[in-house]
């Protein structure tokens, strides 16, 4: 999370802590809009208060999340032995925090001091090859002896095989709640993690997991990590996405290469053409990341762009005209700013009025459009 989104930690009371999870439960809030209104407002208290009057601005009568339901939640974490963790806490994972879109609040159980520790990211197909299940668990269990945590998304094939060969140094994060088990084959092996390793979920409790989560899942596996390895992987996949996230933030992207012969080893032969580094070895691995400082030797996406604006600027700023330059085509933020002449705060508080009143959507890469809506035709008599 860019530090020019949020004000400076402060002591977290019960009470603002539990304003927070209520807003960022709260209808169209995500952890772009999250952070805006906290350093727009100062603290989670002051803005739920002034979301109605930004839902009004944006035409819409708004209310936040109900005061039961988060009520509900908080009893189900405590059920599920899990904690919370906020993104201004001390231990929240560093590497995690800087990413653009970090969770602002995450649950999770087992030794958050993993997290803490060098990390790299595993993943790759569900239904991987015989071969390449083999090879993931050998590269997670050669990883682990070489000091790092291994992080994957305990979906089967191979983030299954890199958890197993790890263990118990590894993070499995999760589409679902914190008290979901999916998928139901690797149910023991969530609890497994969740009691000797770490379980980390975005999700409320007793969420099931959807399409949409997935990507959202992704982003946390590449932000936690200062590499991420694709093992075997289509063109069109999950794990291609967490490269692409793990590029954009700046982290290393690697690929093992395979037979151009099978489809799928397409995925990873397409990232090292793009850019990624070729391994072979955890050695290789080991190798490239020891010491990482920030400066990725693969090339395989440029870092997104950042909005620089402090706490006091988007306080103060009046949201700018920018309507006219929407559309439900994907436009980079940075592109508003340029054309419409305003300064960054004042664009992006515009965006947080219309994404709070449900007009807007965010994409990745710091990209954003009008949400769609089909018309709807009616036959007549």
């Amino acid at each position: 999370m860019n530090e020019a989104t949020h004000p400076e930690a402060a002591p977290l009371t019960q009470a603002e802590a539990f304003a927070r999870i209520r807003l960022l439960r709260s209808p169209n809030i995500g952890p772009v809009s999250y952070a805006m209104l906290l350093a727009r407002y100062g603290n989670a208290v002051a803005a739920l208060e002034g979301l109605p009057d930004l839902g009004n601005k944006g035409r819409r009568q708004y209310r936040a999340a109900p005061i039961a339901q988060i009520e509900a939640e908080v009893d189900n974490v405590r059920r599920a032995g899990a904690r919370y963790l906020f993104h201004d806490q001390p231990d929240y994972p560093v590497l995690l925090a800087e990413i653009d879109s970090a969770p602002p609040i995450i649950t999770y159980r087992g030794d958050l001091s993993l997290a803490a520790q060098p990390c790299v990211a595993l993943v790759g197909a569900r239904n991987a090859s015989a071969a390449a299940v083999k090879l993931a668990r050998e590269f997670g269990q050669g990883l682990a002896e070489a000091g790092f945590t291994v992080v994957s998304g305990l979906a089967r094939g191979i983030d299954g095989a890199a958890h197993e060969g790890a263990f118990p140094r590894t993070i499995g994060v999760i589409a679902s709640g914190i008290d979901i088990a999916y998928p139901p084959q690797h149910k023991d092996l969530q609890e497994r993690i969740a009691s000797e390793g770490l379980l980390i979920a975005e999700q409320p409790p007793g969420t099931e997991p959807r399409g949409s989560h997935f990507p959202s899942r992704n982003r946390i596996i590449a932000g936690l990590a200062s590499g991420t390895l694709v093992v075997e992987a289509a063109v069109k996949s999950g794990s291609l996405i967490t490269a692409r996230l793990a590029g954009e933030a700046g982290r290393e992207v690697m690929a093992i290469p395979g037979s151009p012969l099978e489809a799928r080893s397409h995925g990873c032969n397409h990232l090292i053409r793009e850019g990624a580094v070729l391994v072979q070895s955890p050695e290789d691995v080991a190798e490239l990341l020891s010491g990482f400082g920030g400066q990725p030797r693969s090339t395989f996406r440029e870092p997104s762009a950042t909005f620089e604006y402090g706490p006091e600027e988007l306080a103060e700023a009046e949201p700018a005209d920018i309507a006219s330059l929407l559309t439900t085509a994907p436009v980079a933020i940075d592109e508003l700013i340029r054309q419409s002449g305003e300064s960054a705060a004042a664009v992006q508080l515009a965006l947080l009025e219309l994404e709070i009143a449900g007009q807007l959507e965010r994409h990745a890469a710091g990209r954003v459009s009008l949400v769609y809506k089909p018309v709807e035709y009616r036959q007549g008599k």
